[in-house]
């Protein structure tokens, strides 16, 4: 018997923002601040899964899947300059909250998807490998903060993607089991955290670098978008056995 789905959490970018046109300028800003040379950019790009002369990101790359930590790790390995992994990781996360916040480009219908699920009951949260702070600010920057009951990111205390402890988390703070959560993502880290915590769903969808083979054999279903989500769970619902 198919779970009931209560609660929904989803990954941030690539799959609540458009994740092209929101990490470019927080990439390029982030290595141009950290490069000691206009040489170091395109290498610095490269490293973190930016690639200078297309603008592409490499699924599963930090900029992608990682962390700010993740981020600063291959910035220093690249720069040997002696500054700290801890210290470029300050200058990344500061990055990510200053720019990615005021960004913020949501997916096509973002609006009317999170209205309607949040209209229909569904509790709704957020789990990211961004810092928390910048995911608080992209959700005050849609006006959507409101419909949501839980929002982490790597640096919440709940450990990151693709082990279990967000989805853990989310649960802790709705009440609810992870057989009646789905999660929602672009990454095979987000769908294997759902599988690692026992989420009743795991959604793959096609708004960032990951591409439906790369996703489909993780993933409960792929989805082109959240956009068709709700419609996808209404019929899930309908199809159960009464």
């Amino acid at each position: 018997m198919q779970p009931e789905i209560r609660g929904v959490l989803f990954d941030k970018d690539g799959t609540l923002l458009d994740f092209q046109r929101t990490w470019i300028p927080v990439s390029r800003r982030c290595a141009e601040r950290v490069a000691r040379t206009s040489a170091d950019l395109p290498l610095l790009l490269a490293a973190s899964g930016h690639d200078p002369h297309t603008d592409q990101f490499v699924p599963g790359s930090p900029m992608v899947a990682g962390t700010a930590v993740d981020v600063a790790r291959v910035y220093a390995a690249v720069l040997q300059d002696g500054r700290s992994i801890e210290a470029l990781t300050e200058i990344v996360d500061g990055t990510f909250l200053e720019v990615a916040g005021g960004v913020a480009i949501p997916v096509d219908g973002l609006d009317a998807v999170i209205r309607e699920l949040h209209a229909a009951g569904h509790q709704l949260g957020v789990a990211t490998s961004d810092n928390t702070a910048s995911a608080e600010a992209a959700l005050k920057t849609l006006a959507l903060r409101q419909c949501f009951a839980f929002v982490c990111g790597y640096d919440a205390g709940f450990g990151g993607k693709p082990g279990p402890g967000m989805v853990h988390g989310f649960c802790a703070a709705t009440g609810l089991p992870p057989s009646a959560v789905a999660v929602i993502g672009d990454s095979t880290h987000d769908l294997h955290m759902a599988r690692a915590a026992g989420a009743g769903l795991a959604v793959g969808v096609l708004t960032g670098p990951a591409t439906r083979a790369d996703l489909e054999g993780d993933a409960d279903v792929v989805l082109r978008s959240v956009a068709e989500l709700p419609g996808w769970l209404r019929r899930r619902s309908l199809s159960a056995p009464a």
